[in-house]
This record gives structure tokens, sequence and C-alpha cells, in this order.
């Protein structure tokens, strides 16, 4: 198999850890491959988007979702380390406002699919990162939303000490109570 899939704490969150050859010269693995990952975790999907950010340290990005069109990511990171974070907010979902963090780093070339109706960001740990990802539908800027990444009431243990930095809509995220949800 070209991946290993791990099953996370909420249903249709996958972790998934590529086979990567390596020696002297340095590493090769296909990070995608639409029949492996098909045949690896029952889905059939289709990426329509690639997005690429780098970030400093101490950056923390989301938790965004689109209301409609919502998009599925396989998210993963080239350079650097992140906290990925993902968040139900499926309302019919018995994981309805619970979340799930992992550790993507350019090293442990793990990805992370993270389904439609799910709100995604991360905190960048190391000095910076590169975060690359597919998604299953196009931007659009009109229903996109971002839920408060500091909401009590989630409570994400995020790895950090101080305030992040923040897009001014990430300060300003809805709580989980007041946010719009999917009916998936």
């Amino acid at each position: 198999m070209p991946y290993t899939v791990t099953p996370t704490t909420l249903p249709d969150v996958l972790i998934l850890e590529p086979k990567v050859f390596g020696d002297a010269r340095g590493f090769f693995f296909e990070s995608f491959n639409a029949r492996d990952f098909a045949n690896v975790t029952g889905l059939e999907v289709q990426f329509v988007q690639d997005n690429h950010s780098k970030s400093a340290q101490g950056v923390l990005r989301g938790l965004h979702y689109q209301i409609q069109h919502p998009q599925g990511k396989l998210v993963r990171v080239t350079q650097g380390e992140v906290f990925d974070v993902v968040v139900d907010l499926r309302r019919s979902s018995p994981t309805f406002g619970k979340w799930e963090g992992v550790v993507l780093s350019a090293q442990n070339k793990r990805q992370l699919w993270v389904p439609p109706g799910f709100a995604h960001g991360f905190l960048v740990t190391s000095e910076n990162a590169e975060v690359l990802y597919k998604t299953t539908d196009y931007y659009h800027p009109e229903f996109e939303r971002s839920l408060l990444w500091i909401d009590p009431t989630v409570g994400i243990q995020w790895p950090i000490q101080t305030t992040p930095l923040l897009a001014t809509k990430d300060a300003a995220g809805t709580p989980l109570g007041r946010a719009e949800s999917f009916c998936l």
C-alpha cells in the first residue's frame, strides 16, 4: 500500500502516511495518487484546487470553512511543522463541536484528510512552515466563515503560551454556539 491510514477520534478524519523511499541521495514519495487514495480510504473525491501558504512561527490560520460549497481538504506540510486542527461542524454528528489535532511536518510527511463539514486551521510551531492542501471545491469568499480559534466550548489545546498571530477575520471568529453549521 502506498499509504498507511490511521483513523482519528473524529469519524471520517484520517491521517495518511505515504510510503517514503530514501537513501543517501534524499527521498521520493507519491504525495497523491487518486487510485491509491480511493483504494485505501474508500473515498472517491475529485480535487479541483491546490493551495500553498507560508507562515512564520506563532501564526494561527483558521478555523475556516465554507458554509456553502464545503471543501474536503488533503493537507500536508513541505517545510517546517504545524499543529493542524479540525472541528466537526455537522449538527447531526455525534462528534459535533469536537476537535482533533495532529502534528504535520516536512519530516513526518503525514497528510490529513479533512472531510466537508469541518472547520480547519493550523498553528505554526517551527520557525516557519509551508502548507499545501488540495480542495474538493473552489474557494468562495462569500461563503467563508471562521470559527473562533479559542472558543472554550470547543476547548482546543493549542501548543502555545502566548496569543498567536492572527488575521483580523480569525481574531473575530464566531463561537460555536452562534456559528453556522452543516446539516450533512
